[in-house]
């Protein structure tokens, strides 16, 4: 499973905007390591830049001395609606003048091919394949004279998953879907203001917290401070997976650290799933927090089984067919000496589609452990996610195929507990009504159609535009 996208957003006159944006990202590099960028204003013109890559392949000293202003705005990228190729990289900047506007955008818009063709037959034109670009325009085409207006008439006609940063050359806003599917939140920083996807972005920048951005809300910032506009809300839908895997665990969701709700998912699984073992261990890093919790509540010694290079991934070298072969001993390396004739318990945060779980178990008995038993955060996930996370379709989800004992075959433990519903909520401490649990239940909190295609906006005209360097409007 990848994540989604990570946003940021500074309004601070007398900051290095661009410089605290690039930190903000780094922070936020875990939702997004396809492509990066900046935009910032002057208050004259919009610039941005934005390449692929990590955030600290993309930016140097160079190109963060270009973008000069009081305003910026930031995105780290994982494509869940167009493909991951350099014409998608955002922010992007969409009008000209005074109607021009930078936007960032985590989520997904799940009729975003019917406001493309309305807006195509309206006469706008499209440069990416996002549904970024979509939200942007369909801003831009509100009968609304004043910006707050423009946002509340976009929000009244998007279906799905968003969470916004948006800037003007005299504005910065911050916009979250009624749902509040994925997280945004406010803070200070040096007498100017902050947006962020998650607050440990907060505290890499020395900004203090100051609450959540709600569902459905507007935050305006501008030169006097801020403003708050509230749209209408009804069932909220925050994702579970922010909980369980998506967010960083010392980011701080709705009051709650994750990192300490992660120790009580793995409590809880200890007490749901308990078993004769000689150690416990987390895979390194989403599940090392709830091996942990298991750990404490079963009075079964924590070790580390598995070391994880954590810079797997963050090269564009492919690797040889040799290479290649290795599959996830390029991520983990065991440590046999340590678990060599030991009963193990491996708690995980989630088994997606199974491909990577079998390889673990295989990488753990080849290093001598004598019983395998897999102990998973995520009840069995049988759904694909529409809202912001690029997970399986539902013939590729390996639990909406096998039973949960022929998923612990396929994969080759002892044994195999997931989490319930139940004991999710209850590590999680927050009012069940409050969250998205499609994934596993199948009860969206909007009508969706079960195959949706991320691509389906490639086939569509597009212009030429070149998010390389600078460009200003």
């Amino acid at each position: 499973m990848h994540e989604s996208c990570g946003v940021f957003g500074v309004y601070a006159p007398d900051e290095d905007v661009a410089r605290l944006t690039f930190f903000a990202l780094f922070a936020l590099q875990h939702r997004g390591q396809e492509s990066a960028g900046i935009a910032t204003t002057d208050g004259k013109r919009l610039q941005v830049y934005a390449k692929m890559g990590l955030v600290s392949q993309v930016f140097n000293e160079d190109s963060l001395s270009h973008l000069t202003g009081n305003i910026a705005i930031g995105h780290n990228r994982y494509s869940t609606r167009g493909s991951s190729r350099v014409t998608n990289v955002q922010p992007i900047i969409v009008g000209k003048g005074r109607a021009a506007i930078a936007i960032a955008h985590n989520g997904n818009i799940i009729n975003a091919e019917h406001l493309y063709e309305e807006l195509s037959d309206k006469g706008y034109t499209f440069h990416t394949s996002t549904d970024t670009e979509i939200i942007a325009n369909l801003i831009l085409s509100s009968p609304e004279k004043d910006w707050v207006g423009k946002i509340r008439y976009a929000m009244h006609r998007l279906q799905g998953a968003y969470s916004l940063v948006i800037m003007t050359n005299h504005n910065l806003f911050g916009v979250r879907d009624p749902f509040g599917i994925r997280p945004l939140c406010l803070g200070v920083v040096n007498g100017g203001w902050v947006i962020a996807s998650e607050s440990c972005a907060l505290d890499h920048i020395g900004a203090s917290f100051i609450r959540e951005v709600e569902p459905g809300e507007i935050v305006s910032i501008t030169e006097n401070g801020v403003d708050s506009y509230q749209e209408e809300v009804g069932r909220r839908a925050l994702c579970i997976f922010e909980y369980i895997y998506f967010a960083r665990p010392d980011s701080a969701i709705n009051g709650r650290l994750l990192y300490l709700t992660r120790q009580a998912m793995g409590e809880r699984l200890a007490e749901e799933h308990p078993v004769d073992a000689d150690l416990v261990m987390g895979v390194p890093d989403s599940a090392t927090a709830a091996g942990i919790g298991y750990s404490r509540r079963s009075n079964i010694p924590l070790c580390e089984g598995l070391l994880k290079n954590r810079y797997v991934g963050r090269t564009f070298i492919e690797p040889d067919q040799r290479i290649r072969d290795l599959g996830v001993k390029l991520k983990f390396n065991p440590l046999p000496q340590m678990l060599d004739g030991k009963r193990l318990v491996v708690v995980d945060d989630s088994i997606v589609r199974g491909t990577t779980t079998p390889q673990v178990v295989k990488l753990l008995r080849r290093a001598g452990v004598k019983e395998v038993h897999m102990r998973i955060c995520a009840p069995p996930i049988r759904y694909p996610c529409f809202f912001g996370v690029d997970m399986a379709t539902r013939w590729e989800l390996i639990a909406a195929q096998k039973t949960v004992a022929e998923v612990r075959d396929f994969i080759g433990a002892d044994s195999l507990g997931h989490l319930s519903i139940d004991g999710l909520i209850k590590a999680v401490a927050l009012p069940k009504d409050i969250f998205c649990l499609a994934c596993f239940t199948g009860d969206y909190p909007i009508p969706v159609q079960l195959e949706m295609d991320k691509l389906a906006l490639e086939t569509m005209p597009a212009g030429e535009y070149n998010p390389f360097g600078i460009k200003q409007r």
